[in-house]
């Protein structure tokens, strides 16, 4: 399989469009259009019954001590962990691709409750749901797509890797409010064929990825 995206190329940065905060003018960081990249997708094996598409960040901060702090920056040699950004599931075999905005525009406090998807598709929520837990303005279940928002004293860009996997099952074994991890574990003994593209992201303005 082979996985493609109009909105960056695999290796490229992530434009700010696609990205949950962009570096801001003033102060450090501001809210951004939250989109949904363009992905397409070829070279599906035969007896493919459904799709499943996922959006992971493998450089995540294991600890907030030194997160988002005006006087540090997070260090390189911290432990990172993942972070799930989107878990969409049951996208019919007969979809090859996604176009960018589609189904995520903009940043809804407290989460999309029920954000579009492709026809017959669900979507779960992302670790957004974790990170704002205990925020008086943002807490709630974020569902479906929201991008990438780094530290902003990360010492190292951020890679966000989209992969898409190749089912022989119509409807992925998950309910509820799933997760990544939850559908990670679900699709192992049912994945075909799976292709990946990653894209590179920093708020830090330090760092410059161009």
């Amino acid at each position: 399989m082979k996985l493609t995206s109009k909105s960056f190329p695999d290796g490229g940065v992530v434009p700010g469009r696609c990205a949950f905060a962009i570096k801001a003018p003033k102060g450090r960081v501001r809210l951004s259009d939250n989109l949904n990249p363009e992905l397409s997708w070829s070279g599906a094996p035969a007896g493919t019954k459904s799709f499943v598409l996922l959006c992971i960040d493998p450089d995540a901060p294991t600890r907030a001590d030194d997160v988002n702090k005006e006087d540090r920056e997070v260090p390189l040699k911290l432990p990172r962990t993942a972070f799930a950004h989107w878990a969409l599931v049951d996208i019919a075999p007969t979809l090859s691709s996604i176009e960018e905005g589609l189904y995520s525009n903009g940043v809804v406090a407290r989460g999309k409750q029920q954000p579009a998807g492709p026809e017959g598709s669900r979507q779960g929520i992302n670790d957004y749901t974790g990170w704002f837990k205990g925020d008086a303005d943002m807490e709630g279940q974020y569902y479906g797509y929201d991008g990438p928002c780094p530290p902003w004293n990360d010492s190292v860009p951020h890679h966000y890797r989209f992969e898409v996997f190749a089912l022989d099952i119509e409807r992925c074994p998950v309910e509820g409010a799933f997760s990544a991890s939850d559908v990670l574990a679900a699709i192992q003994p049912h994945v075909l064929a799976s292709a990946s593209i990653t894209g590179r992201y920093s708020l830090n303005p330090r760092i410059r990825l161009n």
